[in-house]
């Protein structure tokens, strides 16, 4: 029971009852109301914003970042080994690819070398995990341009495996007649006598004495510049053109099977051997051209004999007797 409040009346001298409004009552208990949710209201908003109080949002996004800070240590864990991989190309590729073809190594200044931009990451900047995302960038802009020299040197290296690959099959490399069809070497290259005019000369080609119809063979690819017979004493011949300074004549035919302007393959059938123009008999007169100047044919028949059948070649080859053109 709430106690009576009294007051003194002093002008009729006695104490009186206090007496409480009811709408003042209501009002200090609505303003009590008012205060006590406000203090809550507070109270809840200061709990959200302490790091002892989560929210399922806040779960969520902690179990986000976790996850990122996993995906990214699983990519760097992954370009660890990639750039393992490109390393060893890279190796590869300055030791063994350049040095065979002569060329010089791409040094790692260039291959490693920083990207251009003083402030190239600067939009990553700023947040919780901005060091890791902008490091790990880093490495995938390096890893790139690592990845697109190296393109650019295997597409070199294979731009001159395929030059190499053409010279190697244009040089003269083989014997322009079968020794099965061979009757003997009958001359070599260097000063011999001439058969009509009894003279040392100038012995400009090897000759091969042989049946006449017995095969001639392209000793190296290349196309057919000339098959006619307008050059003064070799009667039928054939020029062929193998690039890199390179040209065979073959003289002396009995007829042709190639053409001017045909493109043939080392061992391809291109005439047969004859005796037309200044010649004494049956055989094939064969010379060899680098860069405008004869050279010995000798030299170049590594492509389809023995290092004996050499040895036997060059000594009739060297023997001073008479040309047969």
């Amino acid at each position: 029971m709430s106690k009576v409040k009294y007051y003194y009346d002093s002008e009729n001298l006695a104490y009186r009852k206090i007496k409480t409004r009811k709408r003042r009552k209501l009002g200090v208990i609505m303003l009590f109301l008012l205060a006590s949710a406000l203090f809550g209201f507070l109270s809840f908003v200061v709990l959200l914003n302490t790091p002892y109080f989560e929210t399922p949002k806040d779960r969520l996004q902690a179990r986000e970042i976790e996850n990122l800070r996993l995906n990214y240590a699983l990519l760097n864990k992954k370009m660890d080994q990639i750039n393992g991989v490109v390393e060893a190309i890279e190796d590869r590729d300055n030791n063994l690819y350049r040095v065979y073809f002569n060329k010089s190594a791409i040094p790692d200044s260039i291959r490693k070398a920083g990207l251009p931009g003083k402030n190239r990451y600067q939009l990553l900047e700023g947040y919780d995990n901005s060091q890791l995302v902008i490091n790990t960038t880093k490495r995938i802009d390096v890893l790139s341009k690592e990845l697109a020299i190296q393109s650019k040197s295997l597409d070199a290296i294979l731009k001159l495996a395929e030059a190499k690959s053409d010279f190697l099959s244009a040089i003269p490399a083989i014997q322009p007649v079968r020794n099965e069809n061979l009757k003997q070497m009958a001359s070599g290259f260097g000063y011999r006598t001439d058969p009509f005019t009894k003279a040392r000369k100038m012995h400009e080609g090897m000759d091969f004495t042989a049946k006449t119809g017995s095969p001639i063979y392209a000793t190296g690819d290349g196309v057919v510049a000339k098959a006619d017979n307008t050059a003064s004493g070799y009667g039928n011949h054939i020029v062929i053109r193998h690039g890199f300074g390179y040209e065979t004549l073959y003289a002396h035919l009995s007829k042709y099977k190639a053409r001017a302007g045909q493109r043939v393959k080392r061992g391809d059938v291109i005439g047969y051997v004859g005796s037309t123009g200044r010649s004494e008999g049956p055989h094939l007169h064969y010379e060899v051209h680098k860069d405008k100047k004869v050279v010995n044919p000798l030299n170049f028949y590594y492509g389809n004999i023995s290092a004996v059948e050499y040895v036997v070649i060059a000594q009739l080859a060297n023997q001073e007797n008479q040309s047969l053109d």
